[in-house]
């Protein structure tokens, strides 16, 4: 009687096991077939006649272009007659988006200061006094326009007013520099670390501070063309909270 029960047991086992070993294979052979099935349709769709195209066919795109609203073309050479994604060609858009985008911005301000031709030859002779520090003609008007409100600064707040800027004003402010033994290339790095000084007052907050810095700091000569090119900023200061915070941070003593 137990030796009939123990066949009962063990046979029961195996049939369950080889009923899970079917169900197993069964499962396989079917994923084998759908992916061999999946394959053979891909085959066949790219090698429709309706994506056959002879191999110096071009198809053109346009995108807007931001600078000057012109078409970019981008060309498409397609060939799917043995069955190979399209090569594309595409013009390097994400590399010069920067460069236009400036450029853009360039021309609008220099429309505002186009105004008139008075303006605009104001404006011309003062992108030569910047001529000596070899600067671009977009560095000159974007160190012009910072300075002078044409281009916004947090450094002036809302406190500064757009004006055209005058050839005299930005020339002495440049002699009064090197007064200071900076040399021109040392004037290079302070305009384009601080292009706001061209538009500070000269005799108010630049010849005031540098007096500053030297009866109350000890700063001058060697020391002082140090400090300016490391925190330029000094040059433009003329508030002093103390401590007591009144909101013109950019240009208070209490950063020094």
């Amino acid at each position: 009687m137990m030796i009939t029960y123990i066949i009962i047991i063990i046979l029961f086992w195996l049939f369950r096991l080889i009923y899970f070993s079917t169900v197993i294979l069964s499962d396989t052979l079917l994923t084998i077939f759908f992916l061999q099935h999946s394959a053979t349709m891909l085959g066949k769709s790219l090698a429709s006649p309706l994506l056959t195209f002879d191999s110096t066919t071009c198809l053109c795109f346009s995108s807007p272009d931001l600078a000057t609203t012109a078409p970019n073309v981008a060309l498409v050479k397609a060939n799917f007659s043995n069955g190979s994604p399209p090569n594309v060609i595409r013009e390097p858009h994400a590399a010069n988006f920067a460069a236009k985008k400036w450029e853009l911005q360039s021309s609008r301000q220099t429309e505002i200061l186009a105004s008139s031709d008075e303006d605009r030859k104001t404006w011309e002779t003062c992108r030569q006094a910047l001529s000596a520090f070899n600067f671009s003609i977009e560095e000159e008007d974007k160190i012009l326009g910072k300075a002078f409100g044409q281009v916004h600064s947090p450094y002036w707040g809302e406190e500064r007013k757009k004006e055209v800027p005058k050839f005299e004003t930005v020339n002495e402010t440049l002699d009064y520099l090197r007064s200071l033994s900076l040399s021109d290339d040392d004037i290079c790095k302070l305009l384009k670390k601080f292009p706001e000084v061209l538009g500070c007052s000269l005799e108010d907050e630049m010849r005031t501070n540098v007096q500053i810095l030297e009866k109350e700091w000890g700063i001058k000569g060697k020391s002082l063309r140090n400090l300016l090119l490391r925190n330029p900023k000094a040059l433009g200061y003329n508030v002093d909270c103390k401590g007591d915070c009144i909101a013109q941070c950019t240009r208070c003593w209490a950063r020094f």
